[in-house]
């Protein structure tokens, strides 16, 4: 998305719909000001993250950002970048890992060649006008040549002065990464003979921005929460001796159902930070609103388009909806769009909204299991994060939900009760059945407030 992206509040639905776009990043203006819908949560949640960067360091920091997808952390990465403070002792690398790699198919290599590449390519922009010493270009091509002499990652042409055949190099690295699927493997094979060579080309390009620019490289690595869990324990899990040896500072994003994992959490503890969702209720409480966590959401929507495309219930109710997240906040207003384009009306009303909550349900329908909607049953009784063997998936699926208010909690995703409630009465009906010898006819139950 272009920074000319026009942040203003919609007036019509057309508008809207792109204001809710899912991938819309909030980038901080060119003034250091705040993006226009950027809501400001009490606490500052990030703090002790940006904290942790600024404080002195013996070795450089490498720290774990967490949270459930949807909850805010890219744009978190977006301010950290444009932190005043941050700039006057790091150079922020900021990129998603998705742009340059398949995320399907992710390996621990993928994520240090891109960090290497990104801090060439972003350290070499064009408009930085920055040339590195004749020594460093030559020690760079010695490790680019090593390990392109048998793949051909990258085709570069011939005759390039020896700036530009690096620019090229690792300008397409990544999106080669990405693309080539069977070059891929090879390059990964050819990385690991000699995994130390690229660790050394990623600390050879550290040194020298400090040499001549003072700062260290922050490498802020979007998306990389996005992999399955098997994917992510693979990285995080068997190769994070590797993740931690670069010699700049690194902010990792991974995914909240690794902290369900014994042996990574402890690994981690002292470097992890989890940003939290949105508190609707209190612990226990469903039927409690909590006025801050409803009205930092309202204004969520209200910074993205005006009021009257939307009634108040409808507002509400997306919100309850939503479970505290941004993201599924935008996933309910956009559904809620179609929904009352498609009844050729001009505001999202409350019957759109359950409308929403009816499709979403569906999707958990399909992939939950009767083992998983136990436990969910369970959850939605006593709000206890037990089982943390069983939540890993639940949480990756968004059907289980963390809060943090004094001791950490979970809840089930809004859109499952009406599921579970049905599940309840078929499991009443079944009893019914066994007890009487006949048949009980089953109705289904739709959730209200």
């Amino acid at each position: 998305m272009s920074r000319h992206y026009d942040y203003t509040i919609a007036q019509d639905f057309d508008q809207a719909w792109l204001n809710f776009d899912l991938n819309l990043p909030l980038l901080v203006m060119p003034d250091g000001k705040s993006n226009p819908f950027y809501v400001d949560r009490p606490g500052n949640p990030i703090a002790p993250l940006e904290r942790g960067l600024l404080r002195p360091y013996y070795t450089p920091p490498k720290y774990f950002l967490s949270g459930h997808r949807g909850c805010g952390k890219s744009t978190e990465l977006l301010r950290i970048a444009a932190n005043p403070e941050i700039l006057k002792r790091f150079y922020p690398i900021h990129f998603n890992i998705q742009d340059m790699a398949d995320i399907n198919d992710l390996d621990f290599v993928d994520v240090l060649v891109n960090i290497a590449a990104q801090i060439y390519y972003q350290y070499r922009q064009p408009e930085a006008g920055r040339d590195l010493p004749k020594q460093v270009l030559k020690e760079l091509k010695d490790w680019k040549d090593r390990v392109d002499s048998r793949t051909r990652m990258v085709e570069i042409g011939g005759g390039l002065e020896l700036g530009l055949e690096l620019d090229t190099f690792f300008g397409k690295i990544g999106p080669s990464i990405k693309l080539e699927t069977v070059k891929r493997r090879e390059f990964r094979d050819e990385i690991k003979k000699d995994i130390s060579g690229l660790i050394n080309t990623i600390n050879l390009m550290t040194a020298t921005m400090q040499v001549q620019i003072k700062r260290m490289p922050l490498v802020l690595i979007d998306d990389l929460d996005k992999p399955d869990l098997e994917v992510a324990r693979r990285i995080f899990f068997d190769h994070r001796a590797q993740l931690l040896q670069p010699n700049c500072a690194v902010v990792y994003t991974v995914s909240s159902p690794l902290y369900f994992s014994v042996g990574f959490y402890d690994a981690i503890r002292e470097s992890a930070f989890f940003l939290p969702n949105v508190r609707l209720h209190p612990k226990g409480q469903p039927a409690e609103k909590n006025v801050e966590g409803y009205r930092i959401l309202r204004m969520f929507v209200q910074k993205r388009m005006e009021p009257d495309l939307i009634t108040a219930e409808a507002l509400e109710r997306a919100i309850w909806l939503s479970g505290g997240l941004f993201r599924e906040l935008c996933r309910v207003i956009r559904i809620g769009i179609d929904n009352a384009q498609a009844a050729n009306r001009t505001q999202i009303s409350l019957d759109d909204v359950r409308r929403t909550e009816v499709e979403l349900r569906n999707e958990f329908r399909r992939i939950l299991n009767p083992d998983q909607r136990a436990i969910l049953k369970q959850i939605r009784a006593d709000n206890d994060l037990a089982q943390p063997d069983q939540l890993g998936p639940l949480f990756q699926s968004l059907a289980v939900l963390e809060y943090r208010n004094g001791d950490n909690w979970c809840d089930i995703h809004p859109a499952l009760n009406a599921l579970l409630d049905e599940d309840e009465i078929k499991g009443e009906g079944r009893r019914q059945k066994d007890e009487e010898g006949g048949a009980v006819h089953i109705t289904s139950h739709e959730h209200t407030d």
